[in-house]
């Protein structure tokens, strides 16, 4: 629109030149129409070397990570899937809101059947009203550990942030790296019913760095001038660890989170479970040297093994000083920040309740569906036909699992929950989720063993179109209380509140934030406490609500919304696109 103002702001010349005029116009107005952005991703066997070994990792285009997508608020994606690896492989685009589209979200089994060895789909859905920072990845057994990528939306042409113009932008997906083949650890902790093997180092941008063998060769660098403020897009791509993150010397500026704008506040560390995205921005306001950005686990399960290493990269000044003979040496040794205890729930909790939104929002008062949906760990008793040394090697000879109220989710294997939803096909899924646990106890105090094992099915929960949605979610103590990412497929959510211990609705409900409270699409529930969340159902289709510990996924620790179709074509899902995988 800066073109038109310039050209408006002469009249005289305009109207000598009005056909230039009217040209430059009808270009400025063609800067600000919607694009549609084509991409081929080819799911492919690379050799990646870290750590000193090298594995045969599953990738994007032989990348990894993969791609980062950049669009437009408005603009439409066109990703055409080609599997040439030897897994089933979907793709989900974590965040984006799929409206009516739901054959694009890309869970397995949940909105489609995965794309087989050989097979492709093309994705495509339009995003409408956000921007910011999400991600995409592998949604299938757990492939998304090397098979994800950054998916950044900017405003829509000629419209800004709503904070000062960045000089830079630097994206940093953090994540986890076995040195084995993940499906095979994952593979060998089924088999087993016990806990699957921690991973061997966290990653940034797919490079360990300094602190571990083999890699400060590859250490990403983050540069920075002195005086600039510089924008970073946090990712936490990890597969089953929330991470704290920080930067020597240097205040955060947290200013957007999930692709949803904050009130801006500052921090020193941030907590970002897996599947979150934070952006922040960054002042070159220290003195010109190196230091390093680390991030190291937020472990909040008791008893368990967790991989305590730390990944880096190094925020470098263009002006930092070498150590002497530099151009044969190295450089100085970047500065080392301090990180929170791994078991600090007391600075994640800090930092998870200091978002706001930037002004007061519509946040559904009257509820239609309130729910209440306890989430945690379970063990299941071995089957009297297992070999109970090699088939049970959970906690006293059993086998770990995991619920949302006493229901341990199970996925269909020969048609997705949508079709099934939308055709009307009987014996795939029950639509009988319940909406309050089956019994209520002290879910965060000393559990009777006898509500340790749940019961496992495919259980939906039906939303009317338009109903008003509060779900409460309830950590229990059941094997670990333990800090859970809980991920809401198709649909953004308002974070009204959240505590430690019971949730009492008597007296909790008085600490609801109805007037600025944090959109987000994946919330931490605190170990040991609670979190409530609202949010209105305008969106048909059959959405997936989980854990995004994918170990957790695995275990059951799952539910479906089914939404039903509103009035007329705006208000219900697509027809399924002619290329969606068959079982």
């Amino acid at each position: 629109m800066d073109a038109l103002n310039s050209i408006f702001g002469n009249k005289i010349r305009c109207s000598l030149l009005l056909g230039v005029c009217l040209l430059f116009a009808s270009s400025a107005m063609s800067l600000a129409e919607p694009k549609t952005h084509q991409h081929d991703f080819v799911i492919q066997a690379t050799p990646v070397k870290r750590l000193c070994t090298t594995q045969n990792s599953i990738t994007v285009n032989g990348q990894f990570p993969g791609p980062t997508l950049e669009v437009n608020n408005g603009d439409t994606l066109v990703v055409k899937v080609t599997n040439k690896a030897r897994y089933n492989v979907t793709i989900h685009w974590h965040g984006i809101r799929q409206m009516r589209t739901g054959w694009a979200d890309g869970p397995e089994f949940v909105t489609q059947c995965p794309i087989r060895p050989g097979g492709s789909y093309t994705y495509r859905f339009t995003i409408q009203g956000q921007e910011g920072t999400l991600w995409w990845h592998a949604h299938s057994s757990w492939l998304r550990a090397t098979v994800y990528g950054a998916l950044i939306i900017h405003p829509k042409q000629g419209d800004s942030y709503p904070f000062t113009k960045p000089k830079r932008e630097t994206t940093l997906l953090l994540g986890e790296w076995w040195n084995a083949n993940p499906i095979n650890v994952l593979r060998q902790s089924t088999r087993t019913g016990g806990a699957p093997n921690v991973s061997d180092a966290y990653t940034i941008n797919g490079q360990p760095g300094d602190l571990y063998n083999c890699s400060s060769q590859d250490t990403i660098i983050v540069p920075i001038d002195s005086g600039e403020t510089n924008l970073l897009r946090i990712i936490n791509a990890a597969l089953n660890q929330p991470l704290f993150f920080t930067v020597a010397n240097h205040k955060l500026t947290i200013v957007s989170a999930d692709a949803s704008y904050t009130k801006p506040f500052t921090s020193r560390v941030l907590m970002l479970g897996p599947g979150q995205t934070t952006d922040v921005l960054i002042t070159g306001d220290q003195p010109p040297a190196r230091y390093y950005l680390a991030a190291r686990a937020y472990f909040s399960a008791q008893n368990a093994a967790f991989d305590n290493t730390t990944t880096t990269a190094i925020l470098e000044y263009k002006s930092a000083p070498c150590s002497p003979n530099c151009t044969n040496g190295p450089a100085v040794k970047p500065i080392m920040p301090q990180l929170p205890a791994f078991n600090d729930t007391a600075t994640a909790s800090a930092f998870t309740t200091s978002f706001r939104s930037p002004r007061k929002v519509e946040v559904p008062t009257e509820i239609d569906e309130n729910l209440f949906f306890t989430i945690g760990l379970g063990l299941n008793n071995c089957p009297k036909h297992f070999n109970q040394t090699r088939r049970c090697q959970g906690p006293n000879g059993t086998r770990f699992t995991a619920s949302m109220n006493n229901v341990s989710f199970v996925l269909p294997n020969n048609i997705s929950i949508l079709q099934a939803y939308q055709q009307n096909i009987p014996g795939v899924f029950t639509a009988d989720f319940p909406a309050n646990p089956p019994l209520k106890f002290d879910y965060t105090g000393n559990v009777s063993r006898s509500l340790w094992q749940p019961l496992s099915g495919t259980r939906g929960y039906k939303l009317k179109y338009g109903s008003r949605v509060q779900v409460v979610l309830q950590d229990t103590s059941i094997v670990t209380p333990e800090n859970h990412p809980i991920h809401l497929h198709g649909y953004d959510f308002y974070i009204l509140a959240e505590g430690f211990g019971n949730f009492n609705a008597q007296t909790d409900t008085k600490k609801f934030n109805l007037v600025d409270p944090p959109m987000r699409n994946t919330v931490a529930v605190p170990a040991n406490g609670w979190a409530v969340i609202r949010f209105v159902a305008d969106n048909p289709g059959a959405w997936i609500m989980h854990c995004h510990l994918d170990v957790h996924i695995n275990w059951g620790l799952a539910m479906v919304f089914l939404v039903d179709n509103g009035v007329g074509t705006l208000q219900s899902i697509e027809a399924p696109p002619a290329d969606l995988p068959l079982c």
